[in-house]
């Protein structure tokens, strides 16, 4: 039966016996908000398995497009429970799409699983690696694929306990991280028959995530020059290394003349063998961000001036590999109204005892400045600052501010975001001031802490599935304003048609 929610703010109680607190001025009103009790109930009696099934891929710990064992295990559970899988999807066999139900709605779920390489770290709040250099789960992608699918899997327990018609989809996404595998899955249509699409990203708060993300276009720039012995015939050698090396100092100088919210990294990836020999070939992989597509184009052309004009300093010559282009997050308000409802029903992670000891210990790791940093954040009200405030773990939903803040980060949720109507959120699954993509990162998501900001994830994401699955006419709205910010124009893959997933890229490290 389905209980009246009142105003959440703070005074309130969460409903249906929901954890924990919601952050004062969190603006979220709703009346007679059906209340997902059978999928809440399916997350509670289910949360050993979960968090088994997140540790078993934080231990995999596999590289984007090589997540075999992670993708399997994700698939074989969403089996288990009655979704028919589709594996191998777009040309990556780490790619699978999990369907549940029939008719309309069509509501999607994104999963990701990838590791980073060089953050593995045990579950210990001081430094010690698994595998010395080795990979880990420094953005928290083992919580995030199965958060997503127990969302998914407590969305079908739901329709069935109520009787409700629709179809729920899981996405198995590989390499979100590096080579951008919604982008191949969009390109294929595999996003096109979704009425809407949710996900969620393990952070170091509980909030909707507003705004939109930086474009991004990856690729390999490899020189091709002539051997020679350096010391005894350098004349007679062309120097791929010094090609690479002239074409990052031209960005270099390329940086003051482009937009101030753009950014350009590299690394070089393949500079020679020895001193001894010039070398005759040399690789390096660039990144170029921008807020908007058709301002990442016109600084990409001019990253490759940068790449002409060496070669021609030089008497090289170079080929260019494009390994990813995604467009920036295409947000949807009505979608994030959905999320922060059903936040604020489903309540925060609670943590245990150890939780918070781990984290005060996990913070005494950073350097200094980094926790007050959180603080100067101009996104953040300062009544949610001063709740945060002398707190290691966020334990409150936070409301949605102002302003959404600008991310200076991209991923390829943007791709899914122009097929459909998307949004995202965050809860706490790393202590305040964590650092992305590090070894304390990997550490958290791999314990406690994490595992309770994934069944909180899970409970806001089956929550706001009913939602979508029960009122058409919300739907229809999200649908009405993707058409509004599209201009009504199909989505069209940033990707070359020639470009496929860069299945080898690590290979050439």
């Amino acid at each position: 039966m389905d209980k009246d929610v009142r105003n959440v703010h703070g005074d309130a109680a969460p409903a249906a016996g929901a954890p924990g607190k919601v952050a004062q001025g969190s603006g979220v009103t709703y009346k007679d908000a059906p209340v997902a009790e059978a999928g809440f109930r399916w997350i509670e009696e289910n949360s050993k398995d979960l968090e088994k099934l997140s540790d078993e891929i934080w231990g995999y710990a596999e590289l984007g497009l090589h997540e075999h064992k992670s993708a399997k295990a994700l698939a074989s559970y969403l089996e288990r429970h009655g979704f028919i899988v589709e594996s191998g999807v777009a040309g990556m066999p780490t790619a699978f799409v999990a369907t549940w139900g029939e008719g309309r709605p069509v509501v999607g779920f994104l999963g990701e699983y990838d590791a980073l390489p060089g953050v593995s770290q045990k579950p210990s709040p001081v430094r010690e690696e698994v595998v010395p250099g080795g990979p880990g789960h420094g953005c928290g992608h083992n919580l995030l694929g199965v958060g997503a699918a127990a969302g998914a899997i407590a969305l079908k327990e739901e329709m069935r306990a109520r009787g409700i018609k629709g179809t729920v989809k899981y996405f198995g996404c590989p390499a979100e991280e590096n080579f951008s595998g919604k982008a191949f899955m969009a390109r294929e249509g595999l996003f096109n028959d979704l009425d809407a699409c949710l996900t969620w990203h393990p952070g170091p708060m509980n909030v909707v995530r507003g705004g939109s993300s930086l474009a991004v276009k990856s690729m390999n720039i490899t020189f091709h020059g002539i051997a020679s012995h350096a010391a005894g015939a350098p004349h007679l050698g062309r120097s791929a290394l010094d090609a690479v090396e002239l074409m990052n100092v031209g960005v270099n100088y390329l940086r003051e003349h482009i937009i101030e919210k753009a950014r350009i990294h590299y690394v070089t990836t393949n500079g020679g063998l020895q001193p001894n020999v010039v070398p005759a070939e040399a690789r390096v992989w660039y990144y170029v961000r921008a807020p908007h597509m058709d301002q990442l184009e016109e600084i990409y052309q001019r990253v490759l001036k940068c790449a002409e004009g060496a070669s021609i300093m030089t008497e090289t010559t170079y080929d260019v590999q494009v390994l990813e282009a995604i467009y920036e997050v295409l947000p949807n308000r009505t979608l994030e109204d959905v999320l922060a409802e059903a936040m604020a029903v489903a309540g925060p992670p609670r943590f245990g005892k150890e939780d918070w000891e781990f984290a005060r210990k996990i913070q005494e790791t950073f350097p200094p400045g980094q926790i007050e940093a959180v603080f100067k954040d101009e996104t953040l009200t300062d009544e949610i600052k001063e709740k945060l405030r002398g707190k290691a773990l966020c334990d409150e939903v936070l409301g949605r501010p102002p302003v959404p803040p600008e991310s200076r980060g991209s991923t390829d949720v943007g791709d899914v975001s122009w097929c459909t109507p998307t949004s995202q959120f965050s809860t706490a699954c790393v202590a305040l001031g964590t650092p992305g993509h590090s070894w304390q990162y990997t550490a958290q998501v791999g314990m406690g802490i994490g595992h309770a900001g994934m069944i909180a994830a899970a409970r806001t994401l089956v929550q706001a599935g009913l939602r979508l699955m029960t009122d058409r006419e919300v739907i229809e709205k999200a649908k009405e304003e993707f058409r509004k910010r599209t201009g009504g124009k199909p989505y069209k893959s940033a990707l070359p048609p020639e470009v496929k997933p860069a299945f080898d890229q690590f290979n050439k490290m």
